[in-house]
């Protein structure tokens, strides 16, 4: 039951993100048509600006759900058993209350500009699209909260090597 809701949600997550990627690309090359008749619709490209910014933090959101991620993991490739699963709980943990920094810090953004009435167009107020990135940072901990205690599977578990580059 609880895959078949996680599964949901990872459906739902990239439903979101390629229905905001195209919403993205067909206001660009709009915009990008209109100028070539000297013509462009003004609020247009802020809301182009917040478009990036949601599927960026999306775009994290499913790095994150599948460990694809930042991560140096020159020290864990020397590691194995119990000393691999410390490093790995420590790492996520870290990341987590990292995450949780940073969900704190743009709570305070979306709160300076909801108090000061910022305006990214005559009618979308600013922490509209700004809301993104504390939700974001909130489920981001959440999931390296959880990924800290529970098991990748066998295949995930094996750390890739590098391949030296030419």
């Amino acid at each position: 039951m609880a895959k078949r809701i996680l599964r949901l949600l990872e459906t739902a997550e990239n439903v979101v993100m390629a229905l905001l990627a195209m919403a993205l690309i067909f206001g660009a090359a709009l915009q990008v048509g209109l100028r070539l008749f000297d013509y462009g619709v003004i609020w247009l490209d802020p809301v182009l600006r917040a478009l990036v910014m949601w599927i960026a933090m999306l775009g994290a959101l499913a790095a994150a759900r599948h460990d694809k991620h930042i991560n140096l993991d020159a020290l864990t490739r020397q590691l194995s058993g119990m000393s691999l699963r410390v490093a790995r709980i420590g790492t996520f943990l870290f990341a987590a209350g990292i995450s949780v920094v940073l969900a704190n810090a743009s709570m305070g953004l979306v709160e300076l500009d909801r108090e000061s009435g910022t305006m990214i167009t005559e009618h979308i107020p600013a922490w509209w699209s700004e809301i993104i990135l504390p939700v974001g940072f909130l489920l981001m901990a959440l999931r390296f909260a959880i990924r800290a205690f529970v098991l990748p599977d066998p295949d995930a578990a094996s750390v890739p090597t590098a391949e030296p580059s030419p």
